[in-house]
This record gives C-alpha cells, sequence and structure tokens, in this order.
C-alpha cells in the first residue's frame, strides 16, 4: 500500500506534457509557421542568454512550425519517430538561428506532426521558403514605433496569395514579436483557427534594426 501511495505522488509530480494524454501524433487540422524578428527576440532574450544568433544580422527567423487543431493545438505527442541527430538540428540553424531551438521545436511540435525529424524539418524549410519576408525592414537603420498592422500589410504586400484572416501580427512588452501564418499540410494559406487570429493592436509597437 505504501508503495502504491508513493507511486501515485511520483506520477503526480511528473510534468502533464509527459503523457500528452490524448495527442495522437499526425492528428491535426493545419499549420501555424511562426517568423520572429530576430533584433527584437535579442532584445527581450537572446542579449541575456548571449546567443550566437544575436551576433547575426538576421532578420525573420523560422521559430516554430506548430500542427493546430481548428480550436487548440497538440504538443509533445508520443511518437515511434527517432529523435533528430545533432547534425540534424544543427543544419536548421541557419534559418531557426540555432540547432537548440530546431530540437526544441521537434520535441514539442514536430512529434505531434506524424512526421520522421527529417522530413519535419525538410517540411519546416519549405515552409519558410514559401512565404516572402518583406524587405522594408532590413533597410531601417533605427528603432521606431508603428501599428502592428503595418507589419500585417507589408507581408500581404509581399505575398498576394495571402488575405487578412490567414495571417496574424503578435506583440510582446511593447514589441512586434512574431508574424504567424497559417498553413495547410501541403503548405498552402489558409484561414487561421479563432484562437490563432489574435493580432496585436498597439500602435507604437517598437521594431529595432537588423545589427
Amino acid at each position: 500500500m505504501r508503495l502504491a501511495t508513493l507511486a501515485a505522488a511520483l506520477l503526480t509530480a511528473l510534468p502533464a506534457q509527459a503523457f500528452a494524454d490524448g495527442e495522437k501524433a499526425g492528428a491535426f487540422d493545419y499549420y501555424v509557421m511562426a517568423l520572429s524578428w530576430s533584433p527584437n527576440w535579442c532584445r527581450l532574450e537572446g542579449d541575456a542568454r548571449e546567443a550566437e544568433q544575436c551576433d547575426t544580422d538576421a532578420g525573420w527567423v523560422l521559430h516554430g512550425l506548430w500542427p493546430q487543431y481548428h480550436r487548440g493545438w497538440p504538443s509533445y505527442c508520443p511518437t515511434v519517430e527517432r529523435a533528430p541527430s545533432r547534425q540534424m538540428t544543427a543544419a536548421m540553424a541557419d534559418i531557426m538561428g540555432s540547432g537548440g531551438l530546431a530540437w526544441h521545436q521537434w520535441k514539442k511540435h514536430g512529434v505531434c506532426s506524424g512526421l520522421s525529424a527529417q522530413a519535419y524539418y525538410d517540411l519546416s524549410r519549405q515552409a519558410y521558403g514559401s512565404i516572402t519576408r518583406p524587405e522594408v525592414f532590413r533597410t531601417l537603420d533605427k528603432a521606431v514605433k508603428l501599428p502592428a498592422a503595418v507589419v500585417e500589410e507589408a507581408f500581404l504586400k509581399a505575398n498576394p496569395g495571402l488575405k487578412a484572416d490567414m495571417l496574424t501580427i503578435t506583440c510582446r512588452d511593447g514589441m512586434i514579436q512574431e508574424a504567424r501564418v497559417c498553413l495547410s499540410r501541403d503548405l498552402t494559406p489558409v484561414p487561421c483557427g479563432r484562437d490563432t487570429i489574435r493580432d496585436c493592436t498597439m500602435t507604437d509597437a517598437l521594431f529595432t534594426p537588423t545589427r
């Protein structure tokens, strides 16, 4: 009896995400591709971590490609696929900033795609290449404050196949954070779910230039 009680206590203490109950790999509706503006991320987090990404002139980098439900999203799904090798994750650093982020994205989101690690990274790279990142933001030579809607308009202008309900701009701590694009399984832009379309409404969000 004491052993059973101890076992129950230990199981309760483990993170809930370790079990990923009810979330079947490959069972989702669409993808959200998150593009992070690297200079702002560096200012918020990366510089304090001494992230290598922050020593580059990176602009929009791939935060992740996330399987999504129409409402909610899966994470940490059980999978029979092998974990990616260090070489595999390091190869994603050119568009993701670091191999560490590539590993984390596989562990949390990639396992829910139903794909192998290599196929997931290949699809992530394909998704990244399918959306034109507006060049106008790379021409900035100083920090500016602008409406988040301006960032959305720039993406829509650069990508005629996108509509406003297929894209959302997020902010964090007064800064532009990410552009999130909703894509079908074959990477065609699709309308986002209601819990994804939560546009930042700031009119004076900080946007810092590339380094």
